[in-house]
């Protein structure tokens, strides 16, 4: 369709909210305004009463086929929960098994109002299929360890990625150099991949600081915590999205700040796992990019990232005279503008005209939107991310009345199921 007209909806927006009619064409948001535009009469026209219009939700770190595994090894500690359970079962994963994982992952994403995403798994060309033909929008990252036998190979499918897939499917597809952790990837090896990371033009996707005890063997080998090591090999100097950052020290955040460092904050997976909470403010407060995420743990990866801002704001929450608070909407900015810049997107994350149009309208006609206080805060703090009823990601319905209009819904969940059930057997 060449063009889309939404009438009469209630916007949130960081100003106030109104009510606006919202045009657009050629993939992005060409009127806002109170009148009816010109040049939309062939236009496909949305009646938006009743529904209130948020920027695309931006998930900047998940392991989205990890949603394979979901239920399988609930209850453990990370390195527990990663070498005893979701290793074994993962060295089993085929291209089929990633790319259906993807998809299930892909629908509940849109189902909840995520628009982008950031993934760092295997397999990562089936990844790239599966957002193509969704028309979801991604940033896409081979995870890389450096002390298994093909990790030469892992090096040699990220160079493959990035030339295959980086700028595709009319811009909506990024890819990113992804290292797992300094704790899977020895010096050497990311020296290797910031040279080649570097000769691309790549950016840096890695987990950083994440618990206590990486910092602490972190300290233990090398005399510095994980983001002093990082940034004394350069590997910051390529531009980089620091996932978790649970356990920094001023010190660090002053070196994230000064290297333009973003953070994929991560607070269900981070409680989930016991890793604590990170320093969210703080870091807010240096002037660092910090985006949402929900990580990829296998019990907790339902990708509901009004959840997570919900968190965000409620662990971060002190006393109303403290400049480090952070308000419902600080915590929406978190899962839109910023979780978009945090991934490289920059003409995402709003509905503000020339922005890509990535946009979800979600119905008010439920009891917890009443009384209409502040609509901002009902939607962080108590609307349900099933509210959720149209999708437009560049331009394009993805979903409308609650129906996905590019995925065959039966069949993923019947290909996901098997996939699941091999996987741990």
């Amino acid at each position: 369709m060449s063009a889309i007209l939404i009438k009469n909806v209630e916007v949130i927006s960081e100003e106030n909210n109104e009510i606006f009619n919202i045009g657009i064409k050629n993939q992005v948001f060409s009127y806002i305004g109170k009148e009816t535009p010109t040049g939309f009469d062939n236009a496909y026209v949305i009646d938006g009463k009743n529904f209130i219009a948020v920027p695309g939700m931006v998930n900047t770190h998940t392991h989205a086929a990890m949603t394979l595994l979901r239920s399988y090894a609930d209850d453990m500690i990370l390195m527990d929960w990663l070498q005893n359970k979701i290793w074994p079962a993962e060295a089993n994963l085929t291209g089929d098994d990633v790319y259906w994982g993807t998809k299930l992952a892909i629908i509940e994403m849109i189902k909840s109002g995520t628009t982008t995403f950031a993934d760092m798994y295997f397999f990562m060309d089936r990844v790239a299929e599966a957002v193509q033909e969704t028309g979801i929008r991604a940033s896409l990252s081979r995870g890389m360890i450096g002390l298994v036998p093909d990790a030469n190979e892992k090096i040699t499918e990220s160079i493959e990625l990035y030339n295959n897939w980086h700028g595709q499917a009319d811009g909506r597809i990024k890819v990113m150099f992804g290292p797992h952790a300094p704790y899977t990837c020895p010096v050497n090896y990311l020296k290797r991949i910031i040279d080649e990371a570097g000769k691309l033009g790549s950016e840096i996707h890695m987990h950083l600081s994440e618990t206590a005890y990486e910092v602490s063997e972190c300290e233990r080998e090398h005399g510095m915590t994980p983001i002093a090591l990082m940034n004394s090999i350069g590997l910051f100097d390529l531009g980089t999205l620091a996932a978790h950052c649970v356990h920094v020290t001023p010190a660090d955040i002053e070196i994230m700040s000064s290297k333009n460092v973003r953070v994929a904050h991560n607070p269900q997976s981070n409680l989930k796992l016991a890793s604590g909470i990170a320093p969210v403010p703080e870091m807010l407060a240096a002037g660092i990019i910090v985006g949402l995420g929900t990580d990829g743990t296998s019990s907790n990866n339902n990708l509901d990232m009004l959840e997570e801002a919900r968190l965000t704001a409620m662990l971060h929450k002190n006393n109303k005279s403290d400049p480090l608070v952070i308000p419902a909407k600080q915590a929406l900015n978190l899962a839109t503008k910023q979780g978009a810049l945090a991934l490289g997107f920059s003409d995402v994350g709003e509905i503000k005209v020339g922005q890509k149009a990535d946009l979800v309208l979600y119905d008010t006609r439920k009891p917890y939107w009443y009384p209409r206080h502040d609509r901002t805060s009902l939607f962080v703090y108590a609307a349900n991310s099933s509210d959720a009823d149209t999708v437009i990601v560049d331009g394009k319905i993805l979903m409308e009345n609650g129906n996905l209009l590019t995925i065959d819904e039966e069949k993923v969940y019947a290909e996901a199921n098997k996939c699941g059930l091999r996987l741990t057997k």
